[in-house]
């Protein structure tokens, strides 16, 4: 088992472009953290006498995980001990919004067990995270990063491109800011407008211009051009780190490892089935109380086994290996049939075909998600 991911569905307030599972009121919290333990407790026991796989990554998201006390951090990973076999150097991440960053905080993750932060930075201009209604200021963003480097040398941040105000010279000095401050990994996104968003409701009432897709792919090969020289590798389309400093927990999603997910609206993955919990706080918390794991189910065909390889193979730096692919159904002889569908796109520059592998081009990586769903098998 590559990993545990651990849903924490709490934020201090909305930010305007985010559609994941979160509640802004911490009234239920006591009650979820219950749960939560509980359900790793139920999940262990419904694998029975089997022998579970080493867990070689743990990772709190959210919602903001920095919200919580770090005792009831260091209480969730005893209870992750407690039932799977934890590697002893086992990669494990914190979510943590800028404006938790206090020593108290740092020096009762590192207690607890954290080893590498997640920062939601976002950007570093004081404009932008208010349009974006981030928690944190400008001043935050800079300063308290400083601060949690001083703890954790191992840290991520994220930034966004591609808002309404965010010229090239703006986004140049966000990465520069990166760069400067040696953050060995980095995550950047373009903004996107999720339906039922408070951001998609500005732009409907015209509070707010739309996404500027030309923009955003500007930006997009300005980013890969300035890491790129800075010695940053693209291991993943969203993804940049210095060498040996790749999120392990990230990386075997794309690998297509399997992982375990706890908590409202976490998902969960054995390699043939999909599972996730309900997104709802209160229905997790009494279907938990009940003794029953509130879980859908979607199990793969071996098409969709073949097609989602295809998906996350191409967001990676390795490409898609078509000898992996073809071990997924042997008898489908899906190889020749990629490498014709894939010439059009070398053609043009999009990607490159170096023997059996196949990776997406700067230029390609705009389009990836369109390339990799025209190689999909019918």
């Amino acid at each position: 088992m590559a990993g545990i991911y651990i849903h924490i569905p709490f934020c201090r307030q909305a930010c305007h472009y985010c559609n994941f599972h979160f509640s802004t009121s911490l009234r239920y919290k006591n009650e979820f953290l219950a749960a939560l333990l509980k359900e790793i407790e139920l999940f262990s026991e419904a694998e029975g006498s089997k022998e579970k796989e080493p867990i070689e990554t743990i990772y709190f998201g959210g919602g903001t995980p920095s919200l919580l006390l770090t005792e009831e951090i260091q209480i969730i990973i005893e209870q992750v001990n407690k039932h799977f076999p934890v590697e002893p150097d086992a990669e494990i991440t914190l979510e943590a919004n800028p404006d938790d960053i206090i020593i108290q905080k740092l020096e009762g993750w590192k207690q607890a067990g954290v080893n590498r932060l997640s920062l939601g930075i976002q950007s570093f201009f004081e404009e932008d995270l208010q349009w974006m209604n981030r928690a944190h200021n400008a001043i935050q963003a800079v300063d308290n990063l400083k601060f949690a480097l001083t703890r954790f040398p191992n840290i991520t941040i994220d930034l966004i491109y591609g808002t309404p105000d965010l010229t090239n010279e703006k986004w140049k000095q966000n990465v520069e800011k990166v760069i400067a401050l040696n953050i060995p990994h980095l995550s950047c996104y373009a903004l996107t407008v999720e339906p039922k968003t408070p951001l998609d409701k500005m732009i409907r009432l015209h509070q707010s211009p739309g996404v500027d897709s030309d923009k955003q792919s500007e930006q997009f090969l300005l980013l890969m051009q300035w890491l790129e020289n800075a010695g940053y590798d693209h291991y993943e389309i969203s993804n940049f780190a210095k060498p040996g400093h790749r999120s392990q927990h990230n990386s075997s999603y794309w690998q297509g490892k399997k992982y375990i997910g706890f908590g409202p609206s976490a998902h969960s993955f054995d390699g043939k089935t999909r599972w996730w919990n309900v997104a709802n706080n209160n229905l997790y918390i009494q279907s938990i109380h009940n003794n029953i794991l509130p879980v859908e189910k979607e199990v793969l065909t071996t098409t969709q086994q073949m097609n989602e390889f295809i998906m996350i193979s191409l967001r990676t730096m390795e490409g898609l290996e078509l000898d992996k692919l073809q071990a997924i159904d042997p008898k489908a002889g899906i190889k020749d049939q990629i490498l014709k569908q894939s010439k059009k796109y070398q053609e043009r520059g999009l990607l490159e075909i170096i023997g059996n592998t196949i990776r997406l081009t700067k230029e390609g990586k705009l389009m990836a998600d369109g390339i990799a769903s025209d190689l999909f098998v019918d």
